[in-house]
Protein backbone atom coordinates (compact mmCIF):
# COMPACT_ATOMS: atom_id res chain seq x y z
CA UNK A 1 0.00 0.00 0.00
CA UNK A 2 1.25 3.86 -0.71
CA UNK A 3 1.56 6.38 2.38
CA UNK A 4 0.64 9.40 1.10
CA UNK A 5 0.74 12.26 3.38
CA UNK A 6 -1.70 15.43 3.15
CA UNK A 7 -1.00 17.33 0.11
CA UNK A 8 -0.73 21.31 -0.02
CA UNK A 9 -3.46 23.17 1.25
CA UNK A 10 -5.09 24.95 -1.52
CA UNK A 11 -4.62 28.62 -1.45
CA UNK A 12 -7.37 30.89 0.10
CA UNK A 13 -8.01 34.13 -0.90
CA UNK A 14 -5.48 37.09 0.87
CA UNK A 15 -4.81 40.72 -0.26
CA UNK A 16 -2.09 41.03 -2.25
CA UNK A 17 0.41 42.77 0.14
CA UNK A 18 0.31 38.99 1.87
CA UNK A 19 1.36 36.51 -1.66
CA UNK A 20 4.92 35.41 -1.65
CA UNK A 21 6.06 37.30 -5.41
CA UNK A 22 4.88 40.34 -3.43
CA UNK A 23 6.90 40.16 -0.31
CA UNK A 24 9.86 39.04 -3.02
CA UNK A 25 9.58 41.82 -4.66
CA UNK A 26 9.26 44.27 -1.85
CA UNK A 27 12.35 42.82 -0.47
CA UNK A 28 14.53 43.76 -3.89
CA UNK A 29 13.45 47.69 -3.65
CA UNK A 30 14.10 47.22 0.35
CA UNK A 31 17.39 45.38 -0.62
CA UNK A 32 18.20 47.89 -3.14
CA UNK A 33 17.42 51.46 -0.91
CA UNK A 34 19.43 49.92 2.03
CA UNK A 35 22.68 48.85 -0.12
CA UNK A 36 22.49 52.20 -1.42
CA UNK A 37 22.41 53.68 1.85
CA UNK A 38 25.34 51.24 2.54
CA UNK A 39 27.32 52.87 -0.19
CA UNK A 40 26.73 56.66 1.06
CA UNK A 41 27.74 56.05 4.48
CA UNK A 42 31.16 54.56 3.36
CA UNK A 43 33.56 52.46 5.45
CA UNK A 44 34.24 52.91 9.28
CA UNK A 45 37.00 54.83 10.79
CA UNK A 46 39.35 52.01 10.95
CA UNK A 47 38.87 51.32 6.76
CA UNK A 48 36.94 48.36 7.02
CA UNK A 49 33.04 47.93 6.05
CA UNK A 50 30.33 49.60 7.75
CA UNK A 51 28.04 48.06 10.35
CA UNK A 52 25.02 48.19 7.66
CA UNK A 53 26.97 46.37 4.92
CA UNK A 54 28.26 44.04 7.70
CA UNK A 55 24.25 43.06 8.33
CA UNK A 56 23.49 43.02 4.56
CA UNK A 57 26.29 40.42 4.13
CA UNK A 58 25.62 38.25 7.19
CA UNK A 59 21.45 37.88 6.32
CA UNK A 60 22.63 37.14 2.44
CA UNK A 61 25.69 34.63 3.67
CA UNK A 62 23.10 32.78 5.81
CA UNK A 63 20.72 32.52 3.36
CA UNK A 64 22.88 30.92 0.68
CA UNK A 65 24.77 28.64 3.40
CA UNK A 66 21.33 27.29 4.19
CA UNK A 67 20.41 26.78 0.87
CA UNK A 68 23.90 25.13 -0.01
CA UNK A 69 23.59 22.95 3.31
CA UNK A 70 20.19 21.16 1.90
CA UNK A 71 21.76 20.44 -1.81
CA UNK A 72 23.62 17.48 -0.57
CA UNK A 73 21.11 15.53 0.69
CA UNK A 74 18.55 17.20 -1.94
CA UNK A 75 20.62 15.70 -4.79
CA UNK A 76 21.46 12.22 -3.28
CA UNK A 77 17.55 11.31 -2.52
CA UNK A 78 15.79 13.22 -5.41
CA UNK A 79 17.90 11.31 -7.50
CA UNK A 80 17.68 8.04 -6.33
CA UNK A 81 14.13 8.08 -5.99
CA UNK A 82 14.52 9.37 -9.69
CA UNK A 83 16.43 6.68 -10.90
CA UNK A 84 13.50 4.24 -9.41
CA UNK A 85 10.74 6.12 -10.67
CA UNK A 86 12.30 6.60 -14.76
CA UNK A 87 11.71 3.69 -14.93
CA UNK A 88 8.28 3.67 -14.69
CA UNK A 89 8.42 5.84 -17.58
CA UNK A 90 8.32 4.32 -20.87
CA UNK A 91 10.92 6.92 -22.28
CA UNK A 92 13.34 7.67 -19.35
CA UNK A 93 16.06 6.69 -21.99
CA UNK A 94 15.06 9.45 -24.82
CA UNK A 95 14.06 12.03 -21.64
CA UNK A 96 18.01 11.63 -20.89
CA UNK A 97 19.22 12.42 -24.63
CA UNK A 98 16.53 15.06 -25.28
CA UNK A 99 17.91 16.59 -21.94
CA UNK A 100 21.48 16.85 -23.04
CA UNK A 101 20.38 17.88 -26.77
CA UNK A 102 18.37 21.17 -25.60
CA UNK A 103 21.33 22.22 -23.54
CA UNK A 104 23.10 21.92 -26.55
CA UNK A 105 20.97 23.77 -28.51
CA UNK A 106 19.99 26.37 -26.53
CA UNK A 107 24.34 27.23 -25.22
CA UNK A 108 25.13 27.01 -29.12
CA UNK A 109 22.27 29.20 -30.03
CA UNK A 110 23.34 31.47 -27.04
CA UNK A 111 27.22 31.60 -27.93
CA UNK A 112 26.53 32.31 -31.47
CA UNK A 113 24.47 35.64 -30.47
CA UNK A 114 27.53 36.64 -27.82
CA UNK A 115 29.96 36.37 -30.89
CA UNK A 116 27.35 38.10 -33.12
CA UNK A 117 27.33 40.93 -30.17
CA UNK A 118 31.13 40.83 -29.71
CA UNK A 119 31.85 41.39 -33.51
CA UNK A 120 29.02 44.35 -33.49
CA UNK A 121 29.78 46.20 -30.59
CA UNK A 122 33.35 46.03 -30.27
CA UNK A 123 33.97 46.17 -26.31
CA UNK A 124 37.62 45.73 -26.82
CA UNK A 125 38.10 48.95 -28.80
CA UNK A 126 35.75 51.34 -26.89
CA UNK A 127 36.76 50.57 -23.46
CA UNK A 128 38.93 53.15 -21.26
CA UNK A 129 40.18 50.00 -19.14
CA UNK A 130 44.25 50.26 -18.75
CA UNK A 131 46.63 47.24 -19.13
CA UNK A 132 47.38 48.03 -16.09
CA UNK A 133 44.94 45.83 -14.76
CA UNK A 134 46.00 43.22 -16.89
CA UNK A 135 46.97 39.83 -14.47
CA UNK A 136 46.56 36.09 -14.33
CA UNK A 137 44.16 34.33 -12.82
CA UNK A 138 44.85 32.59 -9.89
CA UNK A 139 42.78 29.53 -11.12
CA UNK A 140 42.18 28.43 -14.64
CA UNK A 141 40.19 25.66 -16.61
CA UNK A 142 41.36 22.89 -18.62
CA UNK A 143 39.84 19.89 -20.34
CA UNK A 144 41.27 17.59 -17.94
CA UNK A 145 39.04 19.47 -15.24
CA UNK A 146 35.95 17.38 -16.41
CA UNK A 147 37.69 14.06 -15.78
CA UNK A 148 39.05 15.52 -12.59
CA UNK A 149 35.38 16.53 -11.27
CA UNK A 150 33.51 13.79 -12.51
CA UNK A 151 35.64 10.91 -10.88
CA UNK A 152 34.43 11.26 -7.37
CA UNK A 153 37.42 11.37 -4.71
CA UNK A 154 35.20 10.42 -2.07
CA UNK A 155 31.59 8.72 -1.38
CA UNK A 156 30.66 12.22 -0.44
CA UNK A 157 31.86 13.99 -2.87
CA UNK A 158 33.74 16.17 -0.93
CA UNK A 159 36.77 19.17 -1.71
CA UNK A 160 39.07 20.58 0.22
CA UNK A 161 40.71 23.86 -0.43
CA UNK A 162 43.50 25.42 1.82
CA UNK A 163 43.94 29.38 1.50
CA UNK A 164 47.36 30.78 3.13
CA UNK A 165 47.42 34.41 4.32
CA UNK A 166 49.42 36.24 7.09
CA UNK A 167 47.04 35.28 9.93
CA UNK A 168 47.45 31.65 9.03
CA UNK A 169 46.14 28.39 6.87
CA UNK A 170 42.70 28.17 6.37
CA UNK A 171 40.85 25.18 4.80
CA UNK A 172 37.26 25.15 3.90
CA UNK A 173 35.51 22.01 2.42
CA UNK A 174 32.82 21.80 -0.12
CA UNK A 175 30.57 19.20 -1.84
CA UNK A 176 31.28 18.65 -5.36
CA UNK A 177 28.08 18.28 -6.87
CA UNK A 178 28.97 16.85 -10.50
CA UNK A 179 30.31 14.44 -8.20
CA UNK A 180 27.91 14.12 -6.07
CA UNK A 181 25.63 13.38 -9.41
CA UNK A 182 27.90 10.95 -10.42
CA UNK A 183 27.71 8.77 -6.80
CA UNK A 184 23.90 9.32 -6.58
CA UNK A 185 23.38 7.75 -10.57
CA UNK A 186 25.65 5.00 -9.26
CA UNK A 187 24.11 4.17 -5.91
CA UNK A 188 20.78 4.43 -7.93
CA UNK A 189 21.18 1.99 -10.67
CA UNK A 190 23.16 -0.20 -8.33
CA UNK A 191 20.37 -0.58 -6.20
CA UNK A 192 17.98 -1.37 -9.15
CA UNK A 193 20.10 -3.71 -10.31
CA UNK A 194 19.98 -5.37 -6.77
CA UNK A 195 15.61 -5.87 -6.78
CA UNK A 196 13.42 -6.59 -4.21
CA UNK A 197 15.76 -6.36 -1.36
CA UNK A 198 16.69 -2.71 -1.86
CA UNK A 199 13.03 -2.06 -1.69
CA UNK A 200 13.99 -0.89 1.94
CA UNK A 201 16.42 1.43 0.91
CA UNK A 202 14.06 3.01 -1.73
CA UNK A 203 11.37 3.47 0.92
CA UNK A 204 13.49 5.18 3.14
CA UNK A 205 15.06 7.66 0.33
CA UNK A 206 11.66 8.67 -0.28
CA UNK A 207 11.15 9.24 3.60
CA UNK A 208 14.30 11.20 3.46
CA UNK A 209 13.72 13.21 0.66
CA UNK A 210 9.92 14.13 2.13
CA UNK A 211 11.27 15.14 5.35
CA UNK A 212 14.29 17.71 2.81
CA UNK A 213 11.14 18.90 1.15
CA UNK A 214 9.96 20.13 4.54
CA UNK A 215 12.91 21.39 5.75
CA UNK A 216 13.19 23.04 2.00
CA UNK A 217 9.76 24.65 2.76
CA UNK A 218 10.84 26.39 6.17
CA UNK A 219 14.19 27.77 4.21
CA UNK A 220 12.05 28.65 1.20
CA UNK A 221 10.14 31.14 3.56
CA UNK A 222 12.88 33.05 4.10
CA UNK A 223 13.56 34.06 0.28
CA UNK A 224 12.03 37.82 1.11
CA UNK A 225 15.04 38.03 4.28
CA UNK A 226 17.65 36.81 2.48
CA UNK A 227 16.76 39.11 -0.79
CA UNK A 228 17.22 42.21 1.43
CA UNK A 229 20.74 41.14 2.46
CA UNK A 230 21.68 39.72 -0.88
CA UNK A 231 20.59 42.55 -2.82
CA UNK A 232 21.92 44.65 -0.70
CA UNK A 233 25.06 43.91 -0.08
CA UNK A 234 25.77 43.81 -4.01
CA UNK A 235 24.95 47.02 -3.61
CA UNK A 236 26.88 48.32 -0.95
CA UNK A 237 29.71 46.15 -2.09
CA UNK A 238 30.52 46.41 -5.64
CA UNK A 239 27.92 49.70 -7.01
CA UNK A 240 28.14 50.42 -10.67
CA UNK A 241 31.28 52.86 -10.55
CA UNK A 242 33.34 49.93 -12.58
CA UNK A 243 31.26 50.27 -15.43
CA UNK A 244 32.12 53.43 -16.61
CA UNK A 245 35.62 51.84 -17.86
CA UNK A 246 33.99 48.57 -19.56
CA UNK A 247 30.27 49.92 -20.48
CA UNK A 248 30.58 48.94 -23.80
CA UNK A 249 31.53 45.46 -22.62
CA UNK A 250 29.00 45.46 -19.62
CA UNK A 251 26.04 46.35 -22.01
CA UNK A 252 27.37 43.70 -24.88
CA UNK A 253 26.95 40.76 -21.87
CA UNK A 254 23.66 42.14 -20.48
CA UNK A 255 22.36 42.69 -24.25
CA UNK A 256 23.25 39.15 -24.83
CA UNK A 257 21.90 38.13 -21.85
CA UNK A 258 18.57 39.84 -22.39
CA UNK A 259 18.17 38.39 -26.18
CA UNK A 260 18.60 34.78 -24.89
CA UNK A 261 15.72 35.19 -22.36
CA UNK A 262 13.82 37.79 -23.53
CA UNK A 263 13.87 36.46 -27.47
CA UNK A 264 15.23 32.81 -27.46
CA UNK A 265 13.26 31.18 -24.43
CA UNK A 266 10.23 32.90 -25.53
CA UNK A 267 10.04 31.67 -28.71
CA UNK A 268 11.36 28.01 -27.96
CA UNK A 269 8.42 27.99 -25.54
CA UNK A 270 6.05 29.35 -27.97
CA UNK A 271 6.97 27.15 -30.30
CA UNK A 272 6.05 24.21 -27.89
CA UNK A 273 2.66 25.68 -27.17
CA UNK A 274 3.52 27.00 -24.03
CA UNK A 275 2.47 30.02 -22.35
CA UNK A 276 5.40 32.05 -22.32
CA UNK A 277 3.91 35.22 -19.86
CA UNK A 278 3.14 31.72 -17.71
CA UNK A 279 6.75 30.82 -17.54
CA UNK A 280 8.17 33.41 -16.66
CA UNK A 281 5.87 34.42 -13.76
CA UNK A 282 6.34 30.79 -12.47
CA UNK A 283 10.02 30.79 -12.83
CA UNK A 284 10.76 33.92 -10.68
CA UNK A 285 10.69 32.73 -7.50
CA UNK A 286 14.29 30.87 -9.06
CA UNK A 287 15.36 33.66 -11.44
CA UNK A 288 15.34 36.36 -8.53
CA UNK A 289 17.06 34.44 -6.35
CA UNK A 290 19.36 33.63 -8.59
CA UNK A 291 20.25 37.44 -9.87
CA UNK A 292 20.78 38.20 -5.77
CA UNK A 293 22.26 34.97 -5.05
CA UNK A 294 25.21 34.75 -7.81
CA UNK A 295 24.83 30.99 -7.30
CA UNK A 296 22.90 28.00 -9.36
CA UNK A 297 23.98 25.81 -6.80
CA UNK A 298 22.44 27.49 -4.37
CA UNK A 299 19.30 28.44 -6.04
CA UNK A 300 18.80 24.14 -6.96
CA UNK A 301 16.81 23.66 -4.11
CA UNK A 302 14.19 26.72 -5.38
CA UNK A 303 14.46 25.47 -9.12
CA UNK A 304 13.65 22.44 -9.01
CA UNK A 305 10.87 22.94 -6.28
CA UNK A 306 9.55 25.70 -9.27
CA UNK A 307 10.20 23.32 -12.55
CA UNK A 308 7.77 20.31 -10.68
CA UNK A 309 5.14 22.31 -8.63
CA UNK A 310 4.67 25.13 -10.61
CA UNK A 311 5.73 23.90 -14.50
CA UNK A 312 4.38 20.77 -14.20
CA UNK A 313 7.13 18.65 -14.57
CA UNK A 314 6.98 15.28 -13.39
CA UNK A 315 9.22 14.58 -9.94
CA UNK A 316 10.38 11.51 -10.86
CA UNK A 317 12.26 13.94 -14.23
CA UNK A 318 13.12 17.01 -12.95
CA UNK A 319 14.78 15.73 -9.67
CA UNK A 320 17.30 14.39 -12.40
CA UNK A 321 17.06 17.20 -14.70
CA UNK A 322 17.53 20.16 -12.49
CA UNK A 323 20.41 18.82 -10.90
CA UNK A 324 22.01 18.14 -13.87
CA UNK A 325 21.63 21.49 -15.39
CA UNK A 326 23.08 23.23 -12.19
CA UNK A 327 26.05 22.07 -13.22
CA UNK A 328 26.29 21.87 -16.77
CA UNK A 329 23.56 24.30 -18.27
CA UNK A 330 25.06 27.52 -18.08
CA UNK A 331 23.76 29.92 -21.23
CA UNK A 332 24.91 32.65 -19.24
CA UNK A 333 28.22 31.80 -17.26
CA UNK A 334 29.29 29.45 -20.12
CA UNK A 335 27.88 30.88 -23.74
CA UNK A 336 27.56 34.46 -24.06
CA UNK A 337 30.19 35.70 -21.59
CA UNK A 338 33.02 33.36 -22.60
CA UNK A 339 32.09 34.36 -26.47
CA UNK A 340 32.00 38.37 -26.20
CA UNK A 341 35.10 38.07 -23.08
CA UNK A 342 37.25 36.49 -25.41
CA UNK A 343 36.25 38.96 -28.24
CA UNK A 344 36.71 41.57 -25.89
CA UNK A 345 40.19 40.15 -24.99
CA UNK A 346 41.26 39.96 -28.72
CA UNK A 347 40.10 43.18 -29.69
CA UNK A 348 42.16 44.58 -27.13
CA UNK A 349 45.47 43.31 -27.57
CA UNK A 350 44.88 43.58 -31.54
CA UNK A 351 45.09 39.98 -32.18
CA UNK A 352 42.93 39.03 -35.03
CA UNK A 353 40.51 35.98 -34.60
CA UNK A 354 39.68 33.73 -37.64
CA UNK A 355 36.68 31.31 -38.84
CA UNK A 356 38.48 28.87 -37.03
CA UNK A 357 38.70 30.48 -33.52
CA UNK A 358 34.97 31.33 -33.83
CA UNK A 359 34.13 28.09 -34.33
CA UNK A 360 36.61 27.01 -31.13
CA UNK A 361 34.50 29.41 -29.31
CA UNK A 362 31.32 27.58 -29.95
CA UNK A 363 33.13 24.15 -29.25
CA UNK A 364 34.31 24.86 -25.97
CA UNK A 365 30.84 26.89 -25.28
CA UNK A 366 28.64 23.73 -26.34
CA UNK A 367 30.92 21.19 -24.77
CA UNK A 368 33.02 22.97 -22.24
CA UNK A 369 30.93 23.68 -20.33
CA UNK A 370 30.90 20.31 -17.94
CA UNK A 371 34.93 20.96 -17.89
CA UNK A 372 34.00 23.35 -15.41
CA UNK A 373 31.52 21.49 -13.50
CA UNK A 374 33.88 20.54 -10.38
CA UNK A 375 34.96 24.06 -10.26
CA UNK A 376 33.04 27.60 -9.60
CA UNK A 377 32.69 30.85 -11.20
CA UNK A 378 32.35 32.02 -15.49
CA UNK A 379 36.03 33.15 -14.96
CA UNK A 380 37.27 29.78 -14.76
CA UNK A 381 35.38 29.21 -17.87
CA UNK A 382 37.00 31.96 -19.81
CA UNK A 383 40.53 31.22 -18.93
CA UNK A 384 39.06 27.51 -20.79
CA UNK A 385 38.51 29.17 -23.92
CA UNK A 386 41.29 31.81 -23.68
CA UNK A 387 43.57 28.92 -23.45
CA UNK A 388 41.98 27.06 -26.58
CA UNK A 389 42.24 29.61 -28.50
CA UNK A 390 46.04 31.23 -27.66
CA UNK A 391 44.99 33.70 -26.12
CA UNK A 392 46.57 35.83 -23.25
CA UNK A 393 45.39 35.05 -19.66
CA UNK A 394 46.00 38.01 -19.00
CA UNK A 395 43.31 39.44 -20.41
CA UNK A 396 41.18 38.25 -17.63
CA UNK A 397 42.20 40.83 -14.98
CA UNK A 398 40.56 43.65 -17.54
CA UNK A 399 37.42 41.83 -16.50
CA UNK A 400 37.59 41.55 -12.85
CA UNK A 401 35.72 44.88 -11.79
CA UNK A 402 32.37 44.14 -12.97
CA UNK A 403 32.26 41.08 -12.66
CA UNK A 404 30.07 40.18 -9.46
CA UNK A 405 27.82 42.88 -11.61
CA UNK A 406 27.52 40.78 -14.71
CA UNK A 407 27.30 37.54 -12.72
CA UNK A 408 24.17 38.43 -11.12
CA UNK A 409 22.58 38.74 -15.27
CA UNK A 410 24.83 35.50 -15.90
CA UNK A 411 23.31 33.37 -12.97
CA UNK A 412 19.90 34.97 -13.76
CA UNK A 413 19.98 33.31 -17.17
CA UNK A 414 21.48 29.97 -16.37
CA UNK A 415 18.89 29.53 -13.92
CA UNK A 416 16.13 30.34 -16.26
CA UNK A 417 17.72 27.89 -18.83
CA UNK A 418 17.63 24.40 -16.08
CA UNK A 419 14.08 24.93 -15.16
CA UNK A 420 13.14 25.65 -19.24
CA UNK A 421 14.87 22.92 -20.70
CA UNK A 422 13.39 20.30 -18.73
CA UNK A 423 9.55 21.97 -19.28
CA UNK A 424 10.23 21.60 -23.32
CA UNK A 425 11.40 17.89 -22.96
CA UNK A 426 8.51 17.34 -20.88
CA UNK A 427 6.45 19.38 -23.19
CA UNK A 428 7.46 16.88 -25.97
CA UNK A 429 7.09 13.63 -24.37
CA UNK A 430 3.49 14.13 -23.34
CA UNK A 431 4.60 13.83 -19.72
CA UNK A 432 3.84 17.79 -18.73
CA UNK A 433 1.12 18.58 -16.57
CA UNK A 434 -0.54 20.91 -18.72
CA UNK A 435 -3.59 21.51 -16.73
CA UNK A 436 -0.47 22.68 -13.42
CA UNK A 437 1.50 24.80 -15.74
CA UNK A 438 -1.12 26.70 -17.18
CA UNK A 439 -2.82 27.25 -13.46
CA UNK A 440 -3.37 30.68 -12.17
CA UNK A 441 -2.63 32.43 -8.85
CA UNK A 442 -3.65 29.18 -6.87
CA UNK A 443 -1.41 27.02 -7.55
CA UNK A 444 2.32 28.59 -5.92
CA UNK A 445 5.34 26.52 -5.28
CA UNK A 446 6.31 28.66 -2.72
CA UNK A 447 3.06 29.79 -0.94
CA UNK A 448 2.10 26.22 -0.29
CA UNK A 449 3.36 23.49 1.91
CA UNK A 450 5.16 20.75 0.46
CA UNK A 451 3.27 17.53 -0.47
CA UNK A 452 4.95 14.27 0.12
CA UNK A 453 4.57 10.84 -1.11
CA UNK A 454 6.10 7.48 -0.19
CA UNK A 455 5.78 4.89 -2.34
CA UNK A 456 7.48 1.70 -2.11
CA UNK A 457 9.15 0.17 -5.15
CA UNK A 458 7.14 -2.93 -6.90
CA UNK A 459 9.07 -6.18 -5.98
CA UNK A 460 11.13 -7.44 -9.18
Amino acid sequence: MATTATAGRPAKSRPFYASFGFQVLAAMVVGLALGYVARQMGPDAAGNANWLTQTLQQIGSIFVALLRTLVPPLIFTAIVASIANLRQLQNAAKLVWQTLLWFAITALIAVVIGIALGLIIQPGVHTAVTEELAKAPSSTGGWLDFLKGLVPGNIFGLTASTRVADSGATTSLNFNVLQLLVISIAIGVAALQVGAKAEPFFVFTRSLLAIIHKVLWWVIRLTPLGTVGLLGNAVAQYGWDALAQLGWFAAAIYIGLALVIGVVYPALLAGNGLNVATFFKKVWPATQLAFVSRSSIGTLPVTERVTEKSLGVPREYASFAVPLGATTKMDGCAAIYPAIAAIFVAQFYGIQLGVTEYLLIVFVSVIGSAATAGLTGATVMLTLTLSTLGLPLEGVGLLLAIDPILDMGRTAVNVTGQALVPTLVAKQQGILDLDRYNAGEDIDALDAEPDAVVQPIPAQ
